[in-house]
């Protein structure tokens, strides 16, 4: 094998790996592929060329591996693969401020309360948790307490 052979194969391999960092994540074949054909280039300058041209290949794969890995970090490449989109949701709180259920409202469950589940109240449904005990659908419930996103409930006795 002529020691073109050997660098085109190096340079596929370089190649294949910038494919693999910059479009497909994960691995892939493109990343298994570059890692094929930088080893198959050091193995046959190794086999074909000797021991000295072997190690020198060898090195230079390496620092062209490392210069390649430090360009890619440094430029501003990743900022255009990037998201830089912040979240800023967050769950809907039920609070007695807007008005939509205060303590002492009384509704209805939807689902069993196995303690969590749905119930209707002023004609919204909301998620709730009873109070230690299984209450089961369509059972009239009354409003304890809010907590963030979860209404406090217990069941009206008859």
């Amino acid at each position: 094998m002529s020691l073109g052979m050997i660098i085109f194969l190096i340079l596929l391999g370089l190649l294949l790996f910038i494919i693999e960092f910059m479009l497909i994540p994960g691995i892939t074949i493109a990343g298994i592929g570059g890692a094929i054909c930088m080893i198959a280039g050091i193995v046959l300058a190794f086999t074909t060329h000797g021991t000295g041209t072997g190690l020198a290949v060898l090195g230079g794969t390496s620092l062209l591996l490392i210069v390649a890995t430090v360009l890619m970090l440094r430029s501003g490449t990743w900022k255009k693969f990037m998201l830089r989109t912040a979240i800023d949701g967050k769950v809907d709180n039920i609070g007695s401020e807007e008005g939509k259920v205060k303590p002492g409202d009384r509704g209805v469950t939807v689902t069993r309360l196995a303690p969590g589940g749905k119930v209707l109240v002023n004609g919204e449904y909301f998620e709730a948790k009873s109070i230690d005990i299984l209450v089961d659908p369509r059972q009239e419930i009354e409003v304890i307490r809010i907590e963030d996103n979860k209404v406090i409930v217990k069941p009206i006795s008859k």
